[in-house]
């Protein structure tokens, strides 16, 4: 009997726990929806994850948005996130992180773009 279909089968379940491990979902409460507008104070377009930071009027949020690929393929370019803009963010607070958020979409002028 070959050790072929074993082995393979080891390699993709080793390869595939960082993927897996990365996403940290839980550490979000999605039982409070906060939908928070303000100023984009710096963005960053890199894996694994897009992210900003959102000036409101209470605080400073750090908002993790989809990975590049997604967000370029349902239209949030990097001209979207630009320094200085005004965009609204929904999504769910960290349970431990308190200026953190997972951003589920992004309102950017008159178009919402799904992120998740």
């Amino acid at each position: 009997m070959s050790r072929t279909p074993a082995i393979l089968c080891a390699l993709i379940a080793a390869l595939s726990l960082p993927v897996f491990a990365h996403h940290g979902w839980s550490e979000y409460d999605n039982s409070k929806e906060l939908k928070l507008t303000g100023t984009i104070a710096a963005s960053g377009y890199e894996h694994p994850h897009g992210h900003i930071r959102l000036t409101t009027p209470d605080k400073t949020w750090t908002a993790v948005l989809a990975p590049p690929s997604r967000m370029n393929a349902r239209g949030l370019s990097t001209a979207d996130l630009k320094t200085g803009g005004t965009v609204t963010v929904v999504g769910y607070a960290n349970r431990s992180k308190p200026e953190e958020m997972r951003a589920e979409r992004i309102i950017v002028g008159s178009r919402t773009i799904e992120l998740r």
